[in-house]
């Protein structure tokens, strides 16, 4: 019997509390329940669960094209700030791979998840080796070999794969 997305989540979150990073990438291509698993354990844990593109989208409207940039994370990190949780659920963070907005969204992410865990839905792939986002020849393709944060292939009945990395400062 496979085990549930939401479930390999669960069970590889005590990995996370000991690392540099306490990151957490749900990786799997659009319509794989990288969402219902964020929602179920929104549900079930009492966990935030912040929509990244809506959120971003609504805060940076008022700015300029170049202070958007600049204000992207820190806008993110208050408004995780301000939901006061221990793991915050990360769904459709699309908008943080725009060429625009000029940021590693990888980078962006371990950097959120310094003093808390952080579950975030990323829609690409992982081989086991390399993390990746869209097509390579794409603007917004990116590829992270040895990705530190704990990978949980979404749509695989596997166990996850991945492992915190090393710790670093």
């Amino acid at each position: 019997m496979a085990t549930s997305l939401s479930t390999q989540i669960q069970d590889v979150l005590p990995k996370t509390q000991d690392t540099y990073y306490k990151l957490i990438l749900a990786v799997g291509p659009a319509r794989a329940g990288k969402t219902a698993a964020l929602t179920e354990l929104a549900a079930q844990h009492k966990w935030p669960r912040v929509n990244v593109n809506l959120c971003l989208s609504e805060k940076l409207l008022e700015l300029t094209h170049r202070q958007r940039a600049v204000r992207v994370a820190g806008i993110l990190d208050d408004t995780l700030r301000d939901e006061n949780s221990k793991v915050i659920l990360l769904d459709n963070i699309e908008l943080l791979f725009a060429t625009e907005l000029a940021q590693d969204p990888l980078k962006l992410l371990q950097s959120l998840s310094r003093n808390r865990t952080i579950v975030a839905a990323w829609p690409g792939h992982f081989d086991g080796a390399a993390l990746t986002y869209a097509e390579p020849g794409h603007p917004e393709a990116r590829r992270y070999p040895t990705p530190q944060a704990v990978i949980v292939k979404a749509g695989d009945a596997d166990q996850p794969d991945g492992s915190p990395g090393e710790e670093t400062k």
